[in-house]
């Protein structure tokens, strides 16, 4: 093998670059073509009603509530139509404060934002999610929830967690976008807060392109994101517009999933020990081959049989190098990146500036004393996340794939780390 890297002019590991990392979307087949072609014959692509309506939006809630074992199961949108819709189950709104951990993509504190409330930041620990033990120094009279996010296949350590938010009475939103399917401690991820999201967004393990879910084991809350998602009703229950004043009615939004959604996320749901399998099955033989390569740590995983596998996320020396071994990597045809560029999600010019569409700049107008926020407010996150380096694992990745993975990673750590 030309031992010159590839970005010198090397002769690279592969010719041609691995598949792209859409885990759901690389097992689709003629079942997602077949579900979507019965809604179209159906004529009846909306959830509630139509001429030969198949339900199976509601079959998808079903199947979802059966596999990971909670009651209620609401399908909606998008993950951010998801946590803004558990958000309101929980009542957050004007004053309120919520805490948010400072790696996590930023739909996770702009549904804060958008639900009037306020995001405050928890810091990390190495294994990218939230840190337990930072949590309590952000809790104030005025903190009411706190949204914990497994990042790329990683659960968090819930029972610790757990702990914390029932001593000080808060509500508990996992938002599970990156890691449905991994678990902690034997239970799956997204049944330990009263309610909690997933994603079913392109990127995500299992996909429709865009949606999502809520998923609990309280029926009040439940019932409430119900509402919200479908401008206040509860059709399964009352039908169209309720008149009843003494029920808990309230202003909601539209984010209702369409039959057509529902049709490919009930096909993917069935796929998702597969695509879980392909995933841990290909991190295991490249986490094997690469480890004890000088310079290369490894993220803390919590639970490594709950791994979702989706991601193998290398912790580097420094920025530079972390920079430096990513370009190097994808020039030999394994793309790498740095998650969220290397930066805490606080540090987004939206959420740093308190940058909102409203004139007045609510919600951050709210309290007697401003939350301000600091570039170095997270000092782990600013620590860490500089010297991340990500490889998104595929379920149908080959021997072959996973050869030239550690073939890659060797040869490049050998010139820069």
């Amino acid at each position: 093998m030309d031992q010159r890297l590839a970005i010198d002019g090397g002769k690279p590991v592969r010719e041609k670059p691995l598949p792209p990392f859409y885990p759901g979307a690389s097992v689709y087949n003629e079942e997602e073509s077949n579900a979507t072609a019965e809604v179209i014959a159906a004529k009846s692509p909306f959830r509630f009603y139509g001429p030969n309506c198949l339900r199976k939006t509601k079959k998808f809630e079903t199947l979802f509530s059966e596999k990971f074992g909670v009651k209620h199961v609401l399908a909606v949108t998008s993950g951010t139509a998801a946590l803004m819709c558990a958000l309101k189950a929980a009542g957050i709104g004007a004053g309120d404060k919520v805490i948010v951990p400072a790696c996590t993509f930023i739909a996770a504190a702009g549904a804060v934002v958008c639900a009037g409330g306020v995001p405050v930041f928890a810091d990390i620990d190495e294994s990218l999610n939230i840190d337990p033990d930072d949590i309590e120094r952000h809790i104030d009279r005025d903190t009411k929830a706190l949204i914990c996010v497994p990042i790329l296949g990683n659960p968090c350590r819930m029972d610790q967690i757990m702990k914390i938010a029932d001593r000080h009475h808060l509500t508990v939103i996992e938002d599970v976008a990156q890691s449905c399917g991994s678990s902690y401690k034997g239970r799956f991820s997204g049944t330990f807060g009263q309610i909690n999201t997933f994603s079913l967004q392109m990127n995500k393990i299992i996909t429709t392109g865009e949606g999502g879910a809520v998923a609990t084991n309280d029926p009040r809350l439940y019932e409430r994101a119900v509402r919200y998602h479908d401008q206040g009703m509860f059709r399964e229950r009352e039908g169209f517009l309720n008149v009843d004043e003494n029920a808990d009615i309230f202003v909601g939004q539209n984010y209702r999933m369409s039959e057509i959604s529902g049709a490919v996320a009930l096909v993917q749901l069935g796929k998702l020990n597969q695509i879980i399998a392909g995933m841990r099955k290909n991190k295991k033989i490249i986490k094997d081959g690469i480890r004890g390569v000088r310079g290369i740590r490894f993220r803390t995983i919590n639970d490594e049989k709950g791994d979702a596998g989706n991601a193998l996320i290398l912790l580097l020396d420094s920025s530079e190098k972390s920079v430096a071994f990513c370009r190097a990597m994808g020039a030999e045809n394994i793309p790498m990146n740095r998650l969220y560029a290397g930066r805490p999600v606080y540090m987004e010019p939206q959420i740093f500036h308190q940058r909102t569409a409203d004139r007045s700049g609510f919600p951050f107008n709210q309290f007697d004393s401003p939350v301000v926020y600091t570039e170095d407010m997270c000092p782990n996150a600013v620590r860490i996340l500089p010297r991340n380096s990500v490889l998104n694992i595929g379920p149908t990745w080959t021997e072959k794939d996973d050869e030239d993975v550690i073939a890659a990673v060797r040869k490049v750590a050998a010139k820069i780390l």
